[in-house]
């Protein structure tokens, strides 16, 4: 199946933001145009979002999913999946649950430093530790908040503090890390990503050139690897980077990180070849790629790591419509289709 074919499939594909994804994305409509709001809409009535929502957003009841950093169903979760198929932006349906997050993700507890030598200290109280000079934080919770935030048009003046406590915390290597381990001294692939994306799309809103320049820094964290390669020895850091997932939550893998160069417009550096080369390599036989691991379980009920949609599973031989409506995007950002 060459490329103009399966771009055919997925957009005949039934689920709206497959369509959307397709459009927007690989085929790089404009989202003002009458057509694709006209879609954004179809995708707000979609059976998927209904179902997304359904937890968090009923009529006389204000809490769903009480915790909104629950995974996979908690309000930080929803918004993020929102952000990435094409729910309208600027919704006012959103704002009670922005300002829900923004209170848990701005709360005092993230204001509060001390100081620690070993890592049992760092446990003992509550707020953010500082061990031989680095901030042991988990940004990837600020991160994504400002990144979905600011992508759904629906971020205030309070991103302004999620940007601060960031830029805050970034480590001298340019990334982040909440590994208390006095030894840790390299920021976490994890962790970073989300920072480096929140703070890019910011600075594209605000025209911040510390934010700007922070995320530059933070993709240092990446593109000196090679997206998945250790700096001195040349080997694959983590398996897991290697296989492909949807969604991908807080987690990492190349195709993850070449949507991330893509997005703050570093893909054509030449330290993403290699990650583009095995992307390409894994395009399946009959055309299309597979979701090789699942990061997630089906159900209605909130559990742990439970989601209340499934996004087609995962199966080496079988291609995934999400994996391969975001492969297809990077491989056209890259010029390689």
């Amino acid at each position: 199946m060459d490329d103009v074919d399966l771009v055919e499939r997925l957009l005949a594909s039934e689920e709206p933001s497959i369509r959307w994804k397709v459009r927007v994305q690989v085929l790089r409509e404009d989202r003002a145009s009458p057509r694709i709001q006209a879609l954004e809409r179809r995708i707000r009535r979609s059976p998927r979002v209904r179902t997304l929502l359904a937890g968090l957003i009923r009529p006389g009841v204000r809490d769903g999913v009480r915790d909104p950093y629950s995974k996979w169903q908690g309000a930080h979760w929803v918004l993020a999946s929102l952000a990435d198929i094409g729910y309208p932006r600027a919704s006012r349906a959103l704002l009670p649950l922005r300002d829900r997050l923004l209170d848990r993700w701005l709360g005092d507890v993230y204001y509060r430093e001390f100081d620690a030598t070993t890592k049992s200290e760092a446990y003992r109280k509550q707020g953010v530790p500082r061990v031989r000079g680095r901030y042991r934080r988990c940004a990837s919770q600020q991160g994504n908040a400002l990144y979905f935030l600011e992508k759904m048009g629906i971020a205030n003046e309070r991103s302004d503090d999620l940007a601060e406590r960031l830029l805050h915390w970034q480590w001298p290597d340019g990334g982040w890390n909440c590994d208390r381990n006095p030894d840790a001294d390299t920021s976490s692939f994890w962790e970073s990503r989300h920072a480096m994306l929140g703070l890019a799309v910011y600075a594209n809103r605000t025209h911040d050139s510390a934010a700007r320049k922070a995320a530059l820094r933070a993709s240092e964290v990446y593109l000196g690897r090679e997206l998945f390669l250790e700096r001195h020895s040349g080997q694959v850091m983590n398996p897991e980077f290697l296989q492909l997932h949807y969604p991908l939550y807080h987690h990492y893998d190349i195709l993850g990180g070449l949507r991330n160069m893509a997005e703050i417009g570093l893909l054509r550096d030449p330290r993403c070849a290699k990650s583009l080369d095995r992307l390409e390599a894994k395009q399946l036989p009959g055309g299309g790629w597979a979701a090789e691991r699942r990061l997630y379980k089906v159900s209605a009920k909130p559990g742990t790591r439970t989601d209340s949609v499934d996004w087609g599973g995962a199966s080496p031989s079988t291609w995934n419509g999400w994996v391969t409506v975001d492969a297809l995007a990077v491989l056209k950002a890259a010029g390689r289709i």
